[in-house]
């Protein structure tokens, strides 16, 4: 897949106003090329950061956000005021923009010059002053948005700056998304419903149903050849033992899945799709339910979600864009069953096939095993541990009047024994702030069984994400109480119930 960070690219618009005389506004401009230079040198930002001229009419911001709407490479705007930008100007501006924005309360010097500072020094140094009139436009406008203050030689602020450039990225990848559901849903399952119109008019995916026969037309078309070579990347990779490699025993059930992956590859690119869904009730001509073949694609950066679930398909798309370049991994993820006898109670997370290899912590094993659900032929899989560090799970949730995300921090841990009869991929951590917080929290919210692990991403980008979509985002985190978050649902509860009726 294209790489979520070429070719984009975030705006650097400062405001000002004509009332200070060219000579200032040209020591404005001099001095926000410098700030958006040092963004656009950041390692902790992943794109470039490109700088507009300086901004002091109400015609010229219109004119530049719309241009930021339509340019297929700007992933949002970032905005400064240098010095006082009466807001009224920025109106029509903030109005019609439709991407995500930084509000950067900054200044061009951290020290200031206390011997030397004059009134002319004042008035070209004020974001002090300039940004508390923008501020307060946005919050007038309820533009969402993300406020970073802070110099930006401060590590702390450029990390602020790469977390939203991360979610704007995030965002572009939802707005783009085409995600193919083989099938519909499992039946009788309640929480992968939702509502896919409303979720492209909020986030912008288009999720839309092909016939499982669908691909396996194009499975049938795969050449010979075509599979004999992937099946030596497939050696390569992983550890084989001798019975799926050629001439063993389960090498077909091998080869089926490479000539799945083929297929699915073919599809997708072919119709431009991000992200899909299968379910083992639903598997047509196919074989075997897709396991090895949607592992690999999950690590290419494809969004996944098993039983026909397009919510989390798009959610592990939007993360896995987000997350592009960073250590650790991020998988489609479902919570199976728990330690409750450790010190500190532990999740045993997995699914039937579908883990991601890229939060794997030793050689990733192929294998191939009978899956005691669907009636199919025996699937090959990748069998390992999840590598251990901090991370978050993050599940999403249809109300019915409005979207919820519910995200717990956690901790991926080595598994308390070795798991030598279990024949999937898993992960096993310890939620935040203990597993009975976490749990009770996680019901009561309405979180899903089906979720998106990331140890790549955090509260940070979450929130970013949660912000520029306008949606209900539960955190459950090392400081949240029952107490609290009983009080945080209801808060939100109401605010929603009310926000819909403004």
């Amino acid at each position: 897949m294209t790489a979520p960070f070429e070719a984009r690219e975030v705006w650097f618009l400062t405001g000002s106003q004509g009332l200070y005389g060219e000579e200032t506004l040209q020591q404005v401009a001099e001095q926000s090329r410098r700030v958006s230079a040092a963004l656009d040198g950041a390692g902790e930002v992943p794109v470039r950061v490109v700088w507009k001229p300086v901004l002091t009419d109400a015609s010229a911001i219109r004119r530049i956000m719309g241009e930021a709407n339509e340019d297929a490479a700007c992933l949002g705007v970032i905005t400064w005021m240098h010095t006082f930008s009466p807001a009224k100007m920025w109106i029509a501006g903030i109005d019609a923009l439709r991407k995500p924005l930084l509000h950067l309360h900054t200044q061009a010097d951290a020290a200031l010059p206390w011997a030397t500072i004059d009134m002319d020094f004042m008035n070209l140094n004020q974001a002090a002053h300039g940004d508390r009139e923008h501020g307060f436009l946005l919050t007038r406008l309820r533009q969402p948005r993300t406020t970073v203050a802070g110099h930006v030689d401060d590590p702390a602020v450029r990390t602020r700056v790469g977390s939203w450039v991360r979610a704007a990225t995030g965002v572009a990848a939802a707005r783009e998304l085409k995600l193919a559901r083989f099938g519909d849903n499992m039946r009788d399952v309640a929480v992968t419903e939702g509502d896919k119109v409303e979720a492209q008019i909020r986030f912008g995916m288009s999720v839309n149903t092909w016939g499982v026969n669908d691909l396996v037309a194009v499975v049938d078309q795969v050449a010979e050849a075509d599979v004999d070579a992937l099946v030596q990347e497939y050696g390569d990779l992983y550890e084989l033992s001798a019975d799926v490699r050629p001439g063993g025993a389960q090498h077909d059930s091998v080869r089926y899945q490479a000539r799945i992956e083929l297929a699915l590859r073919r599809f997708l690119t072919d119709g431009g799709f991000g992200a899909f869904t299968t379910n083992f009730e639903d598997l047509g001509g196919l074989r075997q339910l897709p396991g090895l073949a949607v592992q690999r694609l999950m690590a290419d950066g494809y969004g996944f979600g098993g039983e026909g679930d397009w919510k989390t398909a798009a959610l592990l798309r939007v993360l896995k864009s987000a997350a592009a370049g960073l250590p650790g991994g991020t998988s489609f993820m479902e919570d199976y069953t728990y330690d409750l006898v450790s010190e500190r109670p532990k999740i045993l997370g997995a699914h039937m096939l579908e883990v991601c290899p890229t939060i794997a912590g030793e050689r990733p094993r192929l294998e191939v095993h009978p899956l005691s659900i669907g009636g199919r032929e025996d699937p090959a899989r990748l069998v390992f541990d999840a590598a251990p560090g901090e991370g978050v799970v993050v599940g999403w949730a249809d109300l019915g009047d409005r979207f919820r995300w519910v995200a717990n921090e956690i901790d991926v841990v080595p598994p308390s024994e070795p798991l030598p009869n279990l024949p999937v991929a898993r992960a096993v951590w310890e939620p935040r702030p203990d597993f009975a917080t976490s749990t009770e929290g996680w019901l009561t919210a309405g979180g899903p069984h089906h979720t998106v692990l990331t140890t790549q991403l955090g509260a940070d980008e979450l929130t970013d994400l949660a912000e520029v979509f306008a949606t209900e985002l539960v955190l459950i985190d090392a400081h949240t109480t029952r107490r609290s978050l009983a009080k945080e649902l209801r808060w939100s509860a109401a605010y929603h119930r009310l926000d819909q009726r403004l």
